[in-house]
């Protein structure tokens, strides 16, 4: 059976969206609320490098904190960065997936398909409505 973890937020429809396509595939993740379980600082470090990002990709510029501490200022460090992602979870962009065939932050959620082990089982449309999945379990391009 296929491991896959995803970092997620229920509040989110791109990451509900994102663990539905997972779920379409017969595969039940483990699930982890990031903004209750917040990775350490090595798990981040090690999701934002095994996604080919950088620091500022892997951070969400439309929160609160993100404004109050001005993080816009280029003057911040990576590692500065990290300490407020850290401090301030809702910082971290998601959802990421993670399984044995990389790591993925799914913006949009259909780039968890290109690390999903195992094929979908049928169609699949998004909370709005839009068609990503067919019903022989091919993505709609």
């Amino acid at each position: 059976m296929a491991d896959i973890k995803i970092y997620h937020n229920p509040a989110c429809g791109t990451s509900r969206n994102t663990l539905a396509l997972i779920r379409n595939t017969g595969v039940e993740p483990t699930i982890i609320e990031y903004l209750v379980t917040p990775p350490t600082e090595k798990e981040l470090i090690a999701l934002i490098r095994a996604s080919n990002l950088t620091v500022r990709e892997a951070i969400r510029s439309n929160v609160d904190p993100y404004q109050d501490l001005q993080l816009e200022r280029e003057d911040w460090s990576e590692q500065q960065l990290i300490a407020f992602m850290l401090q301030y979870p809702i910082l971290i962009n998601r959802p990421f997936v993670v399984n044995e065939l990389g790591t993925r932050l799914c913006r949009p959620s259909e780039v968890v398909l290109e690390i999903l082990p195992v094929a979908q089982k049928g169609a699949f449309s998004k909370e709005d409505g839009e068609q990503v999945i067919d019903q022989n379990g091919q993505q709609i391009r």
